[in-house]
């Protein structure tokens, strides 16, 4: 599980390439703690801007402030590479 500054680490490291994620919500302590699925996230981190889509297929760009915002109450899934680059960059650089 990834908290969000452990993903938005690892995505800004490999700028550029696209990464699925799931967000999971965790809730209660104990035996009653559950953790609920909130769907599969598409990542890209470039410079201060991550490009989020959403399971509904909707794309933010957020600062890294506002990614903090949005998904500070979340764990993920590992990061998988989809594939896609946005940006040359990494290539390159």
């Amino acid at each position: 599980m990834l908290t969000p500054p452990e993903l938005l680490e690892f995505l800004s490291a490999r700028g550029g390439c696209e990464h699925r994620v799931t967000a999971l919500l965790r809730a209660g302590r104990g035996k009653k703690a559950s953790v609920r699925e909130l769907g599969e996230y598409r990542l890209t981190a470039r410079g201060e801007q991550v490009q989020a889509t959403g399971p509904s297929g909707q794309t933010r760009h957020l600062t890294h402030q506002e990614f903090h915002a949005v998904f500070g109450s979340y764990v993920f899934t590992p990061a998988q590479a989809t594939g896609v680059m946005t940006d040359l960059g990494p290539l390159f650089g």
